[in-house]
């Protein structure tokens, strides 16, 4: 049996964290699904911003779209729907069989990431114009946490994204159980999709250079840990259960950033540490590539997060701040994907111009 198989088969989700309209053309991606078992991909303004500004696959339907009079944020959302229409399509199958899984993931805009507000409104104008097996991802910040129960009140999935600690997964998951609550409430159909994507490997990327050799590497799963945890108590809790009896599913707890940062690392890490059922692991395509040519399925996390709190002892003890550090990358991810974001659209304009 394939080692992407194995995980799997375990009842853990493999998701590839990447589109480009090249490995959609060219059957990179159906030979995933049928090869490595995925079934999913997440996208964010980092990816879309490699994909258009690499290469010349978007050209001609830049040109199309530009003719038509669309540019900036409009003209974006066009090409990445397009994408992920098409992405989408490959999934309906696994998503038909399973109905939580087979399924794709665009970001609303980083800008309006203070904005609840618009942060609704858009996530409803995107929803409405992609295939009914689309997340909608919404940052979980103190804004996004309101967005998310709205958004999730009006039946659309969402992939909550940005969160670093335990106390933003909780925060995101009280969100999203405050939404299917009112649906129930209002007489609504409570099964709306959602996950809460934990960001593991940037915890390491940022302590990497100011704690012993001992504990290198060792934050983000440790985080991961802690997370994994609480997700397990929040879907033994008796407010999940009475949810389900109602007809809801579950908010399965998502790996972000799971490739490895530090070259001296494993290269499948935190693929091979963070083996949990009812979990989803998106992996970059490098990483998915090495877990399926040399990684191993060993145990599966602890129910009870194992060592997780001796290790993050560890790190306190180290003079590494953690909950300050989650509200700073949090902070951190959300600046780099408006910069992501600011690029993408300064390469279109540029494109446009070109047109």
């Amino acid at each position: 049996m394939n080692r992407t198989k194995q995980l799997h088969d375990i009842g853990q989700s493999l998701w590839v964290d990447n589109i480009t309209r090249t490995m959609l053309d060219d059957g990179t991606l159906e030979r995933y699904i049928a090869e490595f078992s995925v079934t999913g991909l997440t996208s964010n303004p980092t990816i879309f911003d490699k994909a258009i500004g690499s290469g010349n696959a978007y050209d001609e339907q830049i040109a199309e779209l530009s003719e038509q009079g669309l540019q900036g944020e409009v003209l974006f959302f066009e090409l990445a729907l397009t994408d992920l229409r098409r992405a989408a399509q490959m999934f309906r199958g696994v998503h038909e069989r399973t109905t939580i899984d087979g399924r794709v993931s665009l970001e609303v805009s980083p800008k309006l990431a203070d904005d609840a507000q618009a942060s609704i409104k858009q996530a409803a104008e995107l929803y409405g114009r992609a295939e009914e097996n689309t997340y909608i991802k919404i940052p979980g910040t103190e804004a996004g946490r309101k967005a998310i129960e709205e958004t999730i009140y009006a039946g659309i999935p969402v992939n909550v994204t940005l969160l670093f600690s335990t106390e933003h997964y909780l925060a995101a998951a009280d969100a999203y159980m405050r939404g299917l609550e009112r649906r129930v409430e209002a007489g609504l159909n409570p099964d709306v999709a959602s996950v809460a994507s934990l960001f593991v490997s940037r915890w390491d990327g940022a302590v990497t250079e100011t704690v012993p050799d001992e504990l290198r590497n060792k934050l983000g799963i440790a985080v991961g840990k802690r997370a994994y945890a609480a997700y397990r108590e929040v879907l033994a809790s008796d407010r999940a259960m009475r949810l389900r009896n109602e007809g809801a599913k579950a908010q399965r707890l998502l790996w972000a950033s799971t490739g490895t940062k530090d070259p001296d690392a494993s290269d499948v890490l935190y693929i091979e540490a963070l083996v949990s059922p009812f979990t989803v692991s998106t992996m970059p395509e490098t990483t998915l590539n090495a877990f399926a040519d040399h990684g191993e399925v060993g145990e599966t996390l602890p129910v009870d997060g194992g060592d997780a709190e001796e290790t993050l002892k560890a790190f306190n003890d180290a003079g590494i701040d953690t909950d300050a550090l989650a509200a700073k990358l949090q902070h951190d991810g959300a600046e780099a994907f408006s910069n992501s974001w600011h690029d993408m659209l300064e390469t279109l304009a540029k494109q446009h111009q070109a047109v």
